[in-house]
């Protein structure tokens, strides 16, 4: 996309303010239960973007005791059927593509004109190898009026969790096309597992005034938006290893951001047709996976 002028200083305006502080604030004041100012941030804020309670476990507005609760609320049971196909990959949230297509080189599309490396994405070590070449990868922009859970695309079994210190920029199309390297650059939380279709990884990306990431396994990861360097977990296969079914909440965010998903070579296959600016629903299908003899080992 061609920048404008009020692109250019809005991105501008990204480096020089206090990212980290501003979002810490904002962490908090989302957690404000004194009950007119809660009330007045909920409400203002459903009306603006427009939010459909109808599809909500807890429809009343009233009833959250403070903005994430309401901003992070479940939905009905109903509200996101599955694809009933086991061979679908499911997409893991509401929201719209931002680019989808397949790892060539190493490389993963951010925007028109703009491309970063998997491996600065994962935060590997120069050289360390990874799965995901000539692989698939699927980027998936929630706005602020989206359902804000992340679920598994496919049965899977965690094999390690990396927190990746960063910055906090806005993820949103303007700054895709501003900012180099934006996902590889943001703070952001890195989730692999094993799958039936091979190596998977989700990637959970933050924001400015994205208050937190947080995991069913680990709780809430960030905050603190601090440290300089990667912290690392792994997760050994044995009887209290954490395994999540397709279709299953692994995580959440507190406002706005974006999920990357990676899929090795010749194992996934998008649906046709699929293209960035499309919006899309959890639960649907993104695309279908080939069962072989390398898939699914760890099972």
């Amino acid at each position: 996309m061609s920048l404008t002028l009020a692109d250019r200083l809005f991105i501008a305006l990204q480096h020089l303010i206090p990212q980290r502080w501003l979002s810490e604030r904002m962490y908090r004041l989302a957690r404000v239960r004194w009950r007119p100012l809660k009330r007045f941030i909920i409400r203002h804020f459903a009306r603006i973007y427009r939010i459909d309670m109808s599809l909500a476990l807890e429809p009343d507005l009233d009833a959250y005791p403070h903005f994430n609760a309401f901003f992070t609320r479940a939905l009905k049971p109903d509200a996101r059927p599955l694809d009933p196909d086991p061979a679908a990959i499911l997409c893991p949230v509401d929201g719209a593509i931002s680019q989808i297509g397949v790892i060539e080189a190493g490389r993963l599309i951010q925007a028109k004109g703009r491309d970063y490396s998997v491996e600065s994405l994962l935060a590997l070590a120069p050289g360390e190898p990874h799965p995901f070449e000539g692989g698939r990868f699927a980027t998936i922009y929630l706005s602020p009026r989206d359902y804000h859970r992340i679920h598994m695309p496919l049965d899977g079994r965690l094999d390690q969790m990396v927190h990746v210190p960063g910055q906090l920029f806005s993820v949103n199309a303007v700054t895709a096309a501003g900012v180099p390297d934006l996902f590889a650059r943001n703070e952001r939380l890195v989730c692999r597992f094993e799958t039936e279709a091979g190596p998977m990884a989700l990637i959970l990306v933050g924001a400015i005034f994205v208050g937190g990431i947080e995991t069913v396994w680990a709780g809430e990861v960030t905050p603190p938006h601090s440290g300089l360097e990667p912290k690392r977990w792994d997760y050994e296969v044995d009887e209290q290893c954490v395994r999540l079914e397709r279709g299953e909440e692994m995580g959440r965010f507190n406002l706005g951001s974006t999920v990357i998903l990676l899929l090795p070579p010749g194992q996934a296959e998008w649906e046709s047709g699929l293209a960035p600016g499309d919006g899309v629903r959890l639960g649907q299908r993104l695309g279908i996976w080939r069962e072989t003899g390398a898939a699914g080992q760890g099972h």
